[in-house]
């Protein structure tokens, strides 16, 4: 593992990983040592000739439950006692992920990540390894391998001298509270739309009111929740 930010996913397809954080700023990254990766497959784990990770499910129902047993034993093979790393399984029933959360991993010395299947992982082993739950939204996903790897594009990005410059992910969603202000480039006109005058005027001061303006418009007709939230918190 590198002395940086290491990242172990615990997945019945390693194969999906790097996969897009394997490109790019995050690719750049990962080759410079800035961070690690370790995909490790959990059917590894299983005890049988079949090599079987889950069964049905206690109590009756459709689908089938990720075992308890082979999953533990996955889990404490990868994060030992010491292991300061958070352990997050990523579910549709956990916290909804947020910039605040995202930083805080990015401040850490790394993460490990379980991907769901099926129906879901036993309850015991959630709270047995007190895994800390996490969801990207109010939708569910086939497994929670592209939501490893949406996490891990956002705390990446994060990490000192990935992006380009610090300042850059000042003002981005969230951050403030709000959501992001539009963006414009050349050319000046585009198919009879020109790029707001006070953009182009020079005058910072402005520039930086229209932004803000334009930032706590797109919030409050977008996302009502994050503007109450924000107004709560205003001076």
């Amino acid at each position: 593992m590198s002395e940086g930010w290491s990242a172990t996913v615990l997945t019945l397809f390693p194969e999906m990983f790097p996969g897009a954080l394997g490109v790019s700023l995050a690719g750049r990254a990962l080759e410079a040592g800035t961070w690690a990766l370790d995909a490790v497959d959990i059917r590894s784990f299983a005890t049988d000739r079949h090599r079987s990770v889950d069964d049905t499910p206690a109590g009756g129902g459709p689908g089938m439950v990720m075992r308890a047993d082979v999953v533990a034993a996955a889990v404490d093979e990868v994060h030992p006692e010491g292991d300061r790393r958070p352990l997050i399984y990523l579910s549709p029933r956990g916290a909804p992920l947020t910039q605040k959360r995202v930083r805080e991993l990015a401040a850490g010395p790394g993460v490990v990540l379980l991907c769901g299947r099926f129906e879901g992982l036993d309850q015991r082993v959630i709270e047995g390894r007190q895994m800390e739950e996490i969801s990207l939204g109010d939708f569910v996903l086939s497994g929670g391998e592209p939501a490893a790897l949406a996490l891990l594009d956002a705390v990446i990005r994060l990490l000192p001298g990935v992006m380009g410059s610090d300042a850059s992910g000042e003002d981005e969603s969230f951050e403030g509270g709000l959501l992001e202000y539009p963006h414009y480039t050349r050319p000046q006109n585009f198919e009879g739309r020109e790029i707001p005058a006070v953009l182009t005027s020079g005058d910072h001061a402005k520039v930086n009111a229209w932004r803000r303006e334009r930032a706590e418009e797109t919030t409050r007709q977008r996302r009502p929740d994050l503007w109450e939230k924000f107004l709560r918190k205003r001076p």
